[in-house]
């Protein structure tokens, strides 16, 4: 199913929608409005988002950890969770890049420049949104069959595997409507966005995530808990395929009284031409372009991801496939929904005047000090997960068919870690350029990205025993954006100058010191717990260690920060006590 998120489009091999798992929102909220107001402002704005994102992502939680419980971590998860995760892809190449990275900036310029405030304008973008989206979603649900050769590895179309073949088939066809639906949610969400309301579409996926948690109680309560590989029932297709669409509908449903409250008038309008719709469109062809490499590589990791459960279910080992990578994704991404979207979110708007203004060194002055800010929150959660995703793991997924068996899960968790780092700073480097409107770039920039992680996957799981591959996907991931990172720093700085001062490198050095201490006292706190008897492999005692260990941790970084002066770190908390 398809977070986070994401931008997102998210990366190579993960949806571009910020949640991975089910019904999760779309990633990437550009959110134009603001007025720059200044660095405590920022905070501010994004402690509020990410309040709504916490929540969110806890019922997440919840719902990912209700899959696993419900129908594990084998061929039939992996079969579900595709059929679930296709059509946020679809979406993102249908539309999503242009309504989540241009539509917002076109939106604001609008009810800055015409006499109306920009109603009319909005009022064809969403008429013609929601006929590409109507149109696209009914051409997607006849053609499942061609969109399953593309989703799903050549092993599933294999004589002995026709059963799961066929759930996926019925899987994708409920599902296919989500398309339109999320498309709707995106729409209609910057729509409000443009107009400073930024609550609703950051909480408006909880509802989504409730819906999916009855939907997979119920599934429980019906059928129990199983691990298997031997496909679904029609009612049980019916079950998590439409109840899975009810979701997303829901999601995009309770948008909409925000607009009437928000003063927004819209009503349908098909006089498209001669408006400036062509220059939103001749910007959004890159960003189409830059998630189409994305999702390309999307289908390729998740390809290798479902063969590794297939090949499993044949009789070739433990399965570590789609639903391990991605629910080990899902974790990866709370710290950026939290942190780096809601800040990054929230210094767009200063972003893209100062660049209006062709402020070149205001400019990059706005994304070293983000890129400080992100970094002080996002590096120590990348070291919690590498050193304690063995504990995230049996905490959060160690329930009902997966009871005790959550190891592969935790080494996939540990293995995203780098790339954790490596894609946050890519996330914001792209922004300088989106501020811009250059959209161009970012898709040269990606292309070189997607391509990296299509190599890497393929070259890592060459011979590999299936339940290892959803950590080596996730070791491609980190890698791809490693690559991505540098392009984007090295072309960004030439636009802007240099990025990299002494500021920066002694920035770095203070917080690598720091995250080194941490990792140091979580891992030698971990390896004592033992002798206390807290083992860590069921949920109770996984939390006990992780609590012990993850606060031992935070207590060793802010004891290291002072020590180094990495100031970043007060500024964020003066932040979060003003919030709460």
């Amino acid at each position: 199913m398809s977070d986070d998120a994401a931008p997102r489009a998210g990366g190579p091999g993960v949806p571009a929608a910020e949640a991975a798992g089910p019904l999760g929102p779309p990633a990437d909220q550009a959110i134009p409005a603001g007025d720059g107001t200044g660095r405590s402002g920022l905070l501010s704005a994004s402690a509020s988002m990410a309040a709504g994102t916490v929540v969110s992502r806890l019922t997440g939680f919840i719902r990912s950890g209700l899959i696993l419980a419900a129908i594990g971590k084998s061929l039939d998860a992996d079969v579900f969770t595709q059929a679930n995760t296709v059509p946020n892809s679809l979406y993102i190449l249908v539309a999503g890049g242009v309504f989540n990275v241009v539509l917002v900036p076109q939106l604001v310029r609008a009810m800055r420049n015409d006499a109306d405030g920009g109603e009319a304008y909005a009022s064809r973008v969403l008429s013609l949104g929601v006929l590409v989206l109507a149109g696209a979603t009914a051409v997607l649900v006849v053609a499942v069959p061609l969109v399953a050769r593309v989703a799903f590895p050549g092993d599933l179309f294999e004589p002995d595997l026709a059963p799961q073949l066929q759930s996926a088939h019925h899987l994708m066809r409920y599902c296919m409507p989500q398309v339109f639906f999320y498309g709707v949610f995106v729409l209609v969400g910057q729509l409000l966005n443009s107009r400073q309301r930024f609550g609703p579409m950051m909480w408006a996926p909880i509802v989504n995530n409730v819906i999916a948690c009855a939907v997979l109680v119920t599934y429980l309560a019906t059928y129990g808990s199983s691990d298997s590989a031997d496909g679904f029932t029609g009612n049980q297709e019916l079950l998590l395929g439409l109840g899975s669409t009810l979701g997303v509908a829901a999601q995009a449903a309770v948008l909409v009284p925000y607009l009437r409250a928000a003063g927004v008038r819209l009503r349908p309008r098909f006089d498209f031409r001669g408006v400036g719709l062509g220059h939103t469109l001749r910007l959004g062809l890159w960003t189409l372009l830059f998630v189409i490499t994305n999702q390309i590589a999307y289908f390729v990791v998740t390809r290798i991801a479902v063969g590794s459960s297939a090949e499993a279910a044949q009789g070739s080992g433990e399965s570590a496939g789609a639903t391990v990578y991605q629910n080990a994704f899902l974790i990866t991404q709370v710290p950026h929904a939290i942190i780096t979207v809601s800040l990054v979110t929230a210094t767009m708007p200063l972003l893209s005047r100062l660049a209006a203004e062709e402020d070149t060194a205001a400019v990059r002055g706005e994304v070293r000090s983000t890129l400080r800010l992100v970094l002080t929150a996002v590096v120590p959660v990348a070291a919690v997960l590498a050193c304690l995703g063995q504990l995230v793991a049996s905490m959060l997924f160690g329930y009902g068919a997966v009871t005790g068996d959550t190891q592969v899960i935790g080494d996939t968790i540990a293995a995203f870690a780098p790339g954790l780092v490596f894609f946050t700073v890519h996330y914001l480097l792209l922004r300088g350029f989106y501020a811009g409107e250059d959209t161009r770039t970012p898709f040269f920039v990606q292309l070189g990205l997607s391509l990296t992680n299509i190599a890497a996957a393929i070259l890592f799981t060459v011979g590999a025993p299936p339940g290892r591959i959803a950590m080596l996907l996730a070791l491609a991931y980190g890698t791809s954006y490693l690559v991505g990172m540098l392009a984007s720093g090295h072309m960004l700085s030439r636009r802007l100058g240099g990025l990299v001062d002494a500021d920066l490198v002694r920035f770095g050095t203070r917080l690598v010191a720091s995250a080194a201490v941490s990792a140091v006292v979580m891992l030698t706190v971990s390896r004592l717990l033992p002798v206390l008897g807290l083992s860590g492999d069921r949920p109770l005692s996984a939390a006990a260690s992780f609590a012990l260990a993850g606060g031992a941790g935070a207590l060793g970084y802010l004891l290291a920060a002072r020590v180094t002066g990495l100031r970043e770190v007060a500024m964020l908390g003066a932040a979060v006590r003003r919030r709460a």
